[in-house]
């Protein structure tokens, strides 16, 4: 059989991804360290550079790291569009002083300052200038990574990260351009800037449209008909469409994303997809950090290692000191300023993309963009390393920096009722206890029902209640209360199943359709099972004692025995299992 180069390191990267990136969670350090690590280590640079003389390392080491690159690329869409289902228009709106002025601040005087040290280093004026916004710019897929594993992307400080994030990579067109105007020698600079705005803007005018009259229509039928499989095909379909359409515009991928995030996240959908994607997200992006890791070369670094290290220890603490001012000018406190300082100090993965067009065109020679590409590697590589500095000694700040609280409007729910299943028990329950002034989150899967009581104002989302991430993004944590009301004996199990994997101590209330079913909901978890079949039995009893001439409380009275009887054998049978 012959041996398949690309099915070997697929191997050494499932490896990476299913030993190496457990592993240092285990000991507390990110993901993102270890995919780095691992692209170092197993890369050409790293064991690569053996293979000749020791041809066994062959078997663990990537052979094509180029082939990896599309994939790597997904992952960075998919993380923005996973972002983009987090937020809405109107968030977005509400941090537009941030990223226009915030960002702005950042990425200029960033620029700047680096601009002014290649100078006098020597560097040329034009190779200076692109070099400098190229190392300007922050990684969005590191920082956000890091952020979504230590649960801080909703706080202030993350959304202020985001901003800044969301700036720059707005500024990744602009400066694709002026590489071009710059390799040209001038004159065409202003025509390629009205084009590129011209073409965003039809591009971004599409996205909106598709998304508001075509897309959710078509997730809709997607979710009636076809299930979780085609509606995660046509998530696929609207993440790759807009960024092949902002793309082809002149302007980054990733803000096509972006845009379609943001119009699924207004969706009754978000929290389905969200759960669909979450695995997916999380392997591309890890291959995306193996190829960053790839790309440093350890032997250029040691050879230059006074250069290489002193020009990245120069770049984090410059882009950290002006990220702090710019945070404390805008407001944020020195604990929230200093987080941001630190996530934002390295170098980030449009400056590969911005140093590669440079060199193909001309602005930049091969020795620079080595020495330039090693110095944004090793920033990239110790940036998890920054991140958790930053943060400990943010810490010590908190008391003095109530911005590191969450935002109220991203908390998630606290002391709220989620009701599995909302057909016409769970419906008038929710009426009722909304009466009541309870917080309720519904989930059901059924699309046209979630979308008639979407628009009836209830806050009901489209989902699998039996799975318990879906739970937990309807805030299973801070529940106060758990209610089954859905009507499949198998479903309604697996919802209580799930519930008890994440939390022991919340209440669960079920409706059972009879005794037997009753019964295999108390030994799954629930804590209190209503018999749907006996109940109705008990008041159609109520009717029938007084129709052959009890009194109404003596009835009644009967029934209340009755219903005890049940309800206590139900008890009993509850005892031994628990035992």
């Amino acid at each position: 059989m012959e041996y398949e180069p690309a099915l070997k390191d697929l191997v050494v990267f499932l490896v990476a991804a299913g030993i190496a990136a457990p592993a240092f969670r285990a000991l507390r350090q990110s993901a993102v360290l270890a995919f780095l690590l691992a692209g170092v280590l197993l890369g050409p640079f790293g064991l690569g550079r053996f293979t000749d003389t020791q041809p066994l390392l062959h078997f663990v080491t990537i052979s094509d790291p180029h082939a990896a690159e599309p994939f790597a690329e997904a992952g960075v869409l998919f993380l923005l569009f996973m972002l983009g289902l987090e937020l809405s228009f109107g968030r977005l709106w509400s941090l537009r002083k941030e990223v226009f002025g915030l960002g702005a601040v950042q990425v200029l005087a960033s620029a700047v300052i680096i601009g002014i040290v290649l100078a006098a280093f020597g560097v040329d004026t034009s190779a200076a200038v692109v070099i400098a916004l190229a190392l300007a710019l922050s990684s969005t897929a590191i920082v956000m990574q890091m952020l979504i594993e230590e649960r801080q992307a909703a706080t202030n400080t993350g959304r202020t990260a985001f901003a800044v994030l969301l700036f720059q990579d707005l500024m990744v067109a602009p400066i694709l351009i002026l590489v071009g105007f710059l390799s040209l020698g001038g004159g065409a600079l202003l025509p390629a800037i009205g084009q590129a705005v011209i073409g965003g803007g039809i591009a971004v005018a599409v996205i909106a449209l598709v998304g508001r009259y075509v897309l959710r229509p078509a997730f809709h039928l997607a979710a009636g008909e076809g299930g979780r499989e085609m509606m995660l095909a046509l998530t696929l379909l609207a993440v790759i469409g807009a960024s092949v359409a902002t793309a082809s515009a002149g302007l980054s991928m990733a803000l096509g994303a972006f845009l379609v995030g943001l119009l699924m996240g207004e969706t009754e959908f978000k929290t389905q997809i969200e759960v669909d994607l979450e695995p997916f997200k999380g392997l591309l992006i890890g291959l995306f950090f193996m190829t960053v890791g790839m790309s440093i070369d350890p032997m250029a670094v040691l050879e230059q290692w006074r250069l290489i290290l002193g020009g990245a220890l120069a770049l984090i603490l410059g882009k950290a000191a002006i990220a702090y001012i710019g945070a404390r000018l805008f407001g944020r406190g020195r604990a929230s300023g200093l987080r941001v300082a630190t996530l934002l100090g390295p170098a980030g993965e449009f400056a590969f993309v911005v140093l590669g067009a440079a060199l193909a065109s001309g602005v930049v020679d091969t020795q620079t963009s080595g020495v330039v590409t090693a110095i944004a590697g090793v920033t990239m590589l110790v940036a998890p390393l920054t991140a958790r500095l930053g943060a400990s000694v943010a810490k010590k700040l908190e008391s003095y920096d109530e911005s590191v609280k969450r935002v109220p409007d991203d908390e998630p729910q606290d002391g709220h009722v989620i009701i599995a299943g909302y057909g016409r028990v769970g419906r008038m329950l929710g009426e009722l206890l909304g009466e009541e002034n309870a917080t309720v989150i519904a989930i059901d899967s059924d699309p046209k029902r979630v979308q008639k009581f979407r628009k009836e104002g209830a806050q009901i989302f489209y989902g699998d209640a039996g799975r318990s991430e879906v739970l937990d993004k309807a805030g299973l944590e801070n529940a106060a209360q758990i209610i089954v009301t859905v009507d499949n004996p198998a479903k309604a199990e697996r919802v209580v199943k799930a519930v008890r994997s994440r939390r022991n101590n919340v209440p669960i209330t079920a409706r059972a359709m009879d005794r037997e079913h009753a019964d295999t909901l108390i030994a799954a978890g629930a804590d209190f099972v209503i018999h749907e079949a006996a109940e109705a039995a008990l008041q159609l009893a109520v009717c029938a004692l007084q129709d052959f001439g009890m009194s109404g409380d003596a009835a009644r009275a009967r029934i209340t025995r009755a219903r005890e009887e049940i309800y206590g054998d139900a008890e009993k049978a509850e005892k031994p299992e628990e035992a």
